[in-house]
C-alpha cells in the first residue's frame, strides 16, 4: 500500500513549490508517512524536537519570517501539546501548518491506544481545521489542490490538518500527481470600514504597537501627514523614527503632563503596548480609537470605533482628514511631546549608565548593545515591559503578546534563530525553567542564540501588583512569588550549553558580544527591582518639573 507515502510526498512537493523551507518534527509512529516524506525531501530543512510544546513554538519562531513552517506530530496527546503555540499563532497571525497524524475512523472512539478526539482540537485558534480522509488511490488528482489551499490559508495564521493513516505506515512512493499551474499572486483586499471624510483633529496621537502588519515607512508617512506624535513600543519597529515618543509610559506617570496632553483621537497600529498607564490614560480621555491593521479587532477597553487598513487611512487623508498640520498646533503639539520625551530619555540614559545591573539596565543594554544584525525576543512578563519603559529609542523586539504567556519563549527564539539570524532572548527565571527543554540538543543546531535570564528566583511581575503589599509575606511568596531555588546555570550546563553569571553592566555588555548558543544569568532581587523602578520614575518626574 503506497497511498499514504505518495499522499505525504505530494503534500511536501507542492508546499516546497510554494515556498516551504522548514519542517519541525515531534517524533512518533502514526506520523511516519509525513516524517519520512519530509526528511527525504532534500529541498527543505527538518528540525527534530522531542518535546511537542517546544516543537510548536519553534515552528512559531520560524513563522515570524512571514511564511509557514510545517509542524508534525503523532496521534494522541502529542497534538494537545501543540495548543499553546497554536493559540499564540492564531492571536498574532503567525503563519503555521499544523499536521497532526491520527488513527483512521474505525479506530476512533473504541479505546484504541494513543487515540483522542483530535477533530477541531484547536477550536477558534486555527484559521482552518480539516479532518482529511484516509489517503487512498481513488482521487490523487485532488491532493495538490488540497495542499495548495492549506498552504495559502496558513500564510496569515495557523491551519490544522488532521491526517489519518492506516497501517502499514511505511510504503513506496508512486509517481506524484502532475503539478498545478503557478499560483496567482493577486490577493483580494479585505473589506474594512472606511474612515469618515473631512475630519479635522488637531490633538491626535498615533500608538504604534506590534503585529499591525503595516510597515514602518507607512506609519511614519501617516504620522508626518497628520503631525501627530507616535507613541511607539519596541514591537512596532518605528521607535527610532524622529516622530516617535519612546518614553511614553514614564511621561504619562507625570500627572501634569498627562492632564495637559489629552488626545482628541487615537490612531492605533496593531495591538496596544504593554503599558497599563497608557491604556488607562487613553480610556479616561474618552478619545475614539481607530485600529489600523493588527490580528483581528483588539478592544479590551471597548473604545475602538473603527477597524481599518492603512490604505483606508491614506484615503481618508486624501479626502479631507487633517491633523495638527496647518493649524495653531502645527509646531507645538508634536513638539511638546518630543521635547519632554528628550528630557526623559536623557535622564534615564544617565541613570542607566550606573554599574548596578538592575532589570531596567538589562533592557537598555540589550537595546543599545545587541548586535546590529540580531533579532531580540523578550518574554511577555517584565522583560517586555522593561524594554518598553526603559529600552530607549533603539529598542526593537518580538514578543509573544497574542496570549501573553511565558511559555515557549526560548523555543520561539530557537525557531527564529534557525532562520539564520543571531537572536538575543531576554527572559525571566520562571520562563527559563518552564521552557528548558528548548535547550535539548541545541549545540548541534548551528544557531546563534544568546539567552539572558533575569534570575530573581520567582515571579517578579507580581511584586508590582496589590498582592505583594496586601497579603502576608509568606502567603504571597507561596502563591505568587513562587521561589524555586533552581540553579539555572547548572540546568544549561546539563544540556551542554555554556552558562555564565554577570554582576555589573559592563560585564553584561562583554558577555552579550559572545556568539551563542549560551546562557547569561543576571541575578536580581524582586524587592530591589520595585524600588529601582520607582526611583527611575521619580527622577524623570523631577527632570520634567
Amino acid at each position: 500500500m503506497s497511498a499514504s507515502a505518495t499522499f505525504s510526498s505530494t503534500l511536501f512537493d507542492e508546499w516546497v513549490s510554494l515556498g516551504l523551507t522548514d519542517v519541525v518534527i515531534a517524533p512518533g509512529s502514526r506520523s511516519t508517512p509525513l516524517t519520512i516524506a519530509a526528511s527525504r525531501e532534500e529541498r527543505i530543512r527538518t528540525h527534530v524536537i522531542l518535546d511537542e510544546r517546544v516543537a510548536a513554538f519553534v515552528a512559531l519562531g520560524l513563522g515570524l519570517r512571514g511564511r509557514p513552517a510545517a509542524l508534525i506530530c503523532t496521534s494522541g496527546t502529542a497534538a494537545a501539546n501543540f495548543l499553546p503555540a497554536v493559540v499564540e499563532a492564531g492571536l498574532s497571525g503567525v503563519p503555521m501548518l499544523v499536521c497532526t497524524a491520527d488513527r483512521p475512523p474505525e479506530l476512533r472512539g473504541v479505546g484504541s491506544p494513543q487515540t483522542i478526539d483530535q477533530i477541531d482540537i484547536y477550536g477558534s485558534a486555527a484559521k482552518v481545521s480539516i479532518d482529511a480522509p484516509v489517503p487512498d488511490d481513488s482521487e490523487p488528482s485532488t491532493w495538490r489542490t488540497f495542499a495548495r489551499e492549506m498552504y495559502v490559508a496558513a500564510g496569515s495564521g495557523p491551519v490544522h490538518l488532521n491526517l489519518p493513516f492506516r497501517e502499514p505506515l511505511l510504503g513506496e512512493v508512486d509517481e506524484l500527481p502532475a503539478p498545478l499551474a503557478e499560483l496567482s499572486t493577486e490577493e483580494e483586499r479585505s473589506a474594512l470600514v472606511a474612515l469618515p471624510d473631512s475630519v479635522h483633529v488637531e490633538r491626535g496621537i498615533i500608538v504604534a504597537g506590534g503585529a499591525s502588519g503595516v510597515d514602518a515607512h507607512t506609519i511614519s508617512r501617516i504620522a508626518e501627514a497628520l503631525s501627530w506624535p507616535v507613541l511607539a513600543d519596541p514591537l512596532s519597529g518605528v521607535r527610532s523614527d524622529v516622530r516617535s515618543v519612546a518614553n511614553f509610559d514614564v511621561l504619562l506617570r507625570h500627572e501634569g503632563f498627562a492632564n495637559s496632553h489629552v488626545p482628541q483621537a487615537v490612531l492605533r497600529f496593531g495591538r496596544p503596548p504593554a503599558s497599563k498607564v497608557l491604556s488607562m490614560w487613553v480610556k479616561n480621555s474618552g478619545a475614539p480609537v481607530i485600529q489600523v491593521g493588527g490580528p483581528g479587532v483588539i478592544d479590551p477597553d471597548h473604545n475602538v470605533v473603527v477597524h481599518c487598513s492603512a490604505d483606508d487611512v491614506d484615503a481618508a487623508i486624501a479626502q479631507g482628514l487633517t491633523g495638527a498640520t496647518g493649524s495653531r498646533w502645527a509646531e507645538s503639539w508634536r513638539t511638546s511631546w518630543l521635547d519632554v520625551d528628550a528630557i526623559a530619555e536623557q535622564t534615564l540614559s544617565e541613570l542607566l549608565l550606573a554599574p548596578e545591573l538592575s532589570e531596567p539596565t538589562v533592557a537598555r543594554v540589550v537595546a543599545d548593545a545587541a548586535p546590529s544584525n540580531a533579532r531580540v525576543v523578550v518574554s511577555s512578563s517584565m522583560p517586555v515591559r522593561d524594554l518598553e519603559w526603559f529600552g530607549g529609542r533603539r529598542a526593537a523586539a518580538h514578543s509573544n503578546r497574542g496570549a501573553n504567556g511565558i511559555d515557549g519563549v526560548m523555543s520561539t527564539s530557537l525557531g527564529l534563530a534557525l532562520t539564520g539570524v543571531p537572536v538575543v532572548a531576554v527572559i525571566g527565571d520562571l520562563a527559563f525553567v518552564h521552557d528548558s527543554n528548548a535547550l535539548w540538543g541545541i549545540g548541534a543546531r548551528d544557531v546563534d542564540l544568546r539567552i539572558i535570564v533575569i534570575d530573581n528566583d520567582g515571579g517578579g511581575i507580581f511584586s508590582f501588583l496589590p498582592q505583594a503589599s496586601e497579603l502576608p509575606s509568606a502567603e504571597f511568596e507561596r502563591l505568587f512569588g513562587t521561589p524555586h531555588g533552581t540553579d539555572l546555570c547548572a540546568v544549561a550546563t546539563a544540556h551542554g550549553v555554556e552558562a555564565v553569571s554577570v554582576q555589573d553592566r559592563d560585564e553584561l555588555i562583554r558577555e552579550l558580544a559572545v556568539p551563542g548558543p549560551r546562557v547569561i544569568r543576571v541575578p536580581s532581587n524582586r524587592r530591589r527591582n520595585v524600588a529601582v523602578h520607582e526611583l527611575l520614575v521619580d527622577e524623570v518626574r523631577k527632570a520634567i518639573g
